[in-house]
């Protein structure tokens, strides 16, 4: 039923300096973020209006599954380095497709 699946959009803004070191972080997670149940889609890219930006683009099966994400060890370990590596809170927006 694909009214049940929740996309994400998550932008995230690096401290000066950090854009390579949060990309890099982003990188080494991808893989075990996208064996998690319920995960669709969980794609990294960079802004090309402003460099060293990431937006994370997700897919999930439904709620539950995006919440299980948010307590997963991947993310989980990316959480504490948020202090060190980003220049404000991470952005999320949750979808729903429309059309």
């Amino acid at each position: 039923m694909t009214d049940r699946i929740v996309h994400v959009v998550a932008r995230l803004v690096p401290r000066p300096g950090k854009a390579e070191e949060l990309a890099t972080a982003l990188l080494d997670m991808l893989d075990e973020v996208r064996a998690e149940p319920g995960c669709l889609l969980y794609d990294a890219h960079e802004s090309r209006d402003m460099p060293g930006v990431i937006v994370m683009v997700e897919s999930w099966t439904d709620q539950a599954a995006l919440d299980a994400h948010g307590h997963a060890p991947a993310l989980t370990r990316l959480a504490t380095r948020f202090d060190a590596l980003l220049a404000e809170p991470p952005s999320v927006e949750r979808l729903r497709r429309i059309g």
